[in-house]
């Protein structure tokens, strides 16, 4: 496929404007619902592949709300300021705590492309050959090989949601050709869903899977534009290390000052210029210990 080259951001909005029967109809049949999130994920694919989007970021802002959605399965309080702060606030020597943890494990499954070894650091308390045996338990479709495993996974440790919404996801992106874990289906599942087995459980993931791929969409489109912004002032940055800085910003969810490569106070000047330009928002509403993000 050739995108428009004078107008990247044109061409992405185009594309990413979702047909409205794949929102609007509503299956009830396990091959009504397969068809509505083949068409989502083909969707998305497409999407995903523009270059205007970025593509780390996008995965990283997904983890973030897997994350979450993890987290609220446990009957934890904590939300997306809480899990930023427990990661992005760490001193060294210091625990992130539960909620925290889901989080880490979430970023790192998505941070390098898909392998057992990528996943055995992202969920360290696994053994390799243990992922890999809950990985070759999914057959089929892609959106049935991710309910095979999570089922396959949640039968053998049934309160093990972030390993097994992980190891789904990543099964999923294998089964599509991506080089990538994507998180879909944690933030499109209900807490109910995860007790379902069989065709019941499927059913819920290919609803799942739609949902989130939607979303998915929306906020490619989003992070595309705002990318775009960012990358356009770039050039009107002056400090040493802007460049590098603006490269962190295009990656992640959320960067502290204390996370560029510049020197303490010249960071903080580089975070507030790019508020002033509103290139980058500031996301905690706090005076100090501040994180930025696109």
């Amino acid at each position: 496929m050739t995108f428009a080259r004078h107008d990247p951001i044109d061409t992405l909005e185009r594309i990413a404007k979702k047909p409205s029967w794949i929102t609007s109809a509503r299956g009830d049949t396990l091959e009504d619902v397969a068809f509505l999130s083949g068409a989502a994920l083909n969707h998305l694919h497409v999407v995903l592949g523009h270059h205007a989007v970025p593509q780390a970021l996008s995965r990283n802002r997904l983890a973030l709300r897997a994350a979450e959605a993890c987290v609220a399965f446990s009957g934890r309080p904590e939300r997306a300021g809480e899990l930023r702060d427990a990661v992005h606030l760490l001193r060294p020597g210091d625990l992130p705590g539960p909620a925290g943890e889901a989080y880490l494990a979430w970023r790192r499954a998505t941070d390098r492309p898909v392998s057992v070894k990528a996943l055995g650091r992202a969920l360290p308390t696994l053994e390799p050959s243990q992922i890999g045996t809950w990985l070759d338990a999914g057959k089929g479709e892609p959106v049935t090989r991710a309910a095979m495993v999570l089922e396959a996974v949640l039968m053998e440790a049934p309160r093990a949601e972030v390993p097994a919404l992980i190891l789904a996801d990543a099964a999923l992106a294998q089964a599509l050709g991506w080089d990538h874990l994507v998180p879909l289906l944690a933030a499109g599942v209900k807490r109910a869903d995860l007790r379902k087995r069989g065709d019941d459980l499927r059913l819920a993931c290919h609803r799942a899977v739609t949902a989130s791929a939607v979303d998915a969409v929306r906020l490619a489109g989003d992070l595309a534009r705002r990318a775009a912004l960012l990358k356009g002032v770039a050039p009107k940055l002056r400090a040493k290390g802007a460049g590098e800085a603006v490269e962190i910003f295009l990656t992640q969810d959320a960067v502290a000052p204390g996370a560029l490569p510049l020197p303490d106070r010249a960071a903080r000047r580089l975070c507030d210029r790019l508020v002033d330009l509103d290139a980058v928002r500031e996301l905690t509403g706090r005076d100090s210990f501040r994180l930025y993000g696109v």
